[in-house]
C-alpha cells in the first residue's frame, strides 16, 4: 500500500455559496484543505470589506466543531470599485485578493466589469501600490467569439495589456484551460503572474461533455477544452514550475439546476479534488512534485506562511458517493458512484 505524506494543501479557488448550500458542502473542504480563497460571485456579490468579513463570519459559523480552516476573502470588482474599498481590504487582513469577472462571463457575473482598462484602471494601479493580487477570470463574455476561443482572445486582446501596462500587478489567471494560457503564464515574469488549475481541466477534455449522452455534471465555466490543450495543461503543472497551484474551482449547485432544460455551469469536486490531483501527478511520473502544487506555490505566491501540518493519501480504492444530501436537495460530485486509487485523511 503506497502511501503520501503532504504539507496539509490549500485550496486558492473555491465557491462556497451560501445559506443551507454552504453549510452543506464546506465540511468536504475542510476535511482536506486548511485555507481556501472564496470566490465572491454571490447573489448580490461581495463588493464590499464589510460584505467580504459578514461572509467570512457566515462561513466561520458553518465549519464543523473544532475546524481550523481559515477562509481567505475577496472582493468582486466593478466598474464603480473605489480606491478608499481596496485600502480597507488590504487593511482588513482578510481579503487577500480581487475577482475579475468580465460582465456575463460565467455563475453570477451580470455584475462584473465591463471596461477594463477605462473605468477600473484606477483601482488596478491602486491595487499594485496595495500588493493587493487580481484573481482573474480569463474569458471574453462577446457573443460572436467561439465559446472554445474565449480564453485566447481575453489574453491576446485584454490580459496581455494589462500586465505590459501595470507589470508591478500581481496576477493570477484562474482555472486556466488551454496551451495559450500556459504559454502566456510561462512569458511572464515569474513571481508576478501565475495559475490556478482545476482537477476536471486536467483529467476531462470536451468529449467528457457528451459521453454517452450530455453529461451536465462535467459541464463548467471555462468549458472543457481539446485534449491538446489538457495535455498541455498536464505536462505544465506537473514539471514542477512554481507558476501554477492548486485551485479547485469547486462550484456546487444542486442536482436540480445542474440537470435542467438550462442547466448551470460549475463541477463539484471538493470531495475528490486530491485524489484526481495525486492520480494525474502519479500518471506523470511526478508524485515528487505534488506536494510543491498542493502546497508551496500558492502560498509562496500570495506571501503567506506554509501550513505546519500534515496530510496523507493512501492509494487504496474508495468510492465516490452518488450524491450528498441537504436539507433542500441534494449534490452530485464529480466522479460520482466512481472507484478513485487515492484516499485523503488527515
Amino acid at each position: 500500500k503506497m502511501e503520501l505524506s503532504l504539507t496539509c494543501p490549500d485550496d486558492w479557488h473555491l465557491h462556497l455559496r451560501d445559506g443551507q448550500l454552504l453549510k452543506a458542502v464546506v465540511r468536504h473542504s475542510t476535511q482536506h484543505f486548511a485555507r481556501a480563497i472564496v470566490m465572491p460571485n454571490l447573489k448580490p456579490p461581495i463588493t464590499t470589506t464589510a460584505a467580504a468579513l459578514a461572509y467570512r463570519n457566515s462561513i466561520l459559523e458553518a465549519l464543523p466543531e473544532g475546524c481550523n480552516f481559515t477562509p481567505l476573502m475577496t472582493l468582486y470588482l466593478t466598474d464603480t470599485t473605489s480606491l478608499n474599498e481596496i485600502k480597507l481590504a488590504r487593511a482588513s487582513g482578510a481579503v487577500v485578493g480581487v475577482k475579475l469577472y468580465p460582465a456575463g462571463a460565467t455563475t453570477n457575473s451580470q455584475d462584473g466589469v465591463t471596461d477594463i482598462f477605462g473605468k477600473c484602471l484606477p483601482v488596478l494601479e491602486e491595487m499594485a501600490r496595495q500588493n493587493m493580487p487580481l484573481l482573474v477570470h480569463g474569458e471574453v463574455a462577446i457573443p460572436d467569439v467561439d465559446m472554445f476561443d474565449r480564453e485566447k482572445v481575453f489574453i491576446d486582446t485584454i490580459l496581455s495589456h494589462l500586465v505590459q501596462k501595470l507589470p508591478q500587478l500581481k496576477v493570477v489567471m484562474e482555472h486556466i484551460t488551454t496551451s495559450d494560457a500556459v504559454n502566456f503564464v510561462e512569458s511572464c515574469k515569474e513571481g508576478f503572474v501565475a495559475a490556478t488549475v482545476t482537477p476536471q481541466h486536467l483529467i476531462l477534455n470536451r468529449n467528457s461533455l457528451f459521453d454517452g449522452g450530455l453529461q451536465p455534471h462535467n459541464y463548467c465555466l471555462p468549458v472543457l477544452k481539446r485534449e491538446t490543450h489538457r495535455q498541455a495543461i498536464v505536462a505544465a503543472v506537473t514539471s514542477g514550475s512554481r507558476r501554477y497551484f492548486l485551485g479547485s474551482d469547486s462550484a456546487p449547485h444542486e442536482r436540480r439546476t445542474k440537470e435542467s432544460p438550462c442547466g448551470c455551469a460549475g463541477i463539484y469536486n471538493s470531495p475528490v479534488a486530491l485524489s484526481v490531483y495525486a492520480k494525474i501527478f502519479e500518471e506523470a511520473g511526478a508524485l515528487d512534485k505534488l506536494e510543491s502544487f498542493t502546497s508551496f506555490n500558492g502560498p509562496d505566491f500570495y506571501g503567506l506562511p506554509r501550513n505546519k501540518s500534515k496530510i496523507k493519501l493512501v492509494k487504496t480504492p474508495w468510492k465516490v458517493p452518488h450524491s450528498f444530501s441537504f436539507e433542500s436537495g441534494d449534490i452530485v460530485p464529480m466522479f460520482a458512484g466512481k472507484t478513485l486509487e487515492w484516499l485523503p485523511s488527515p
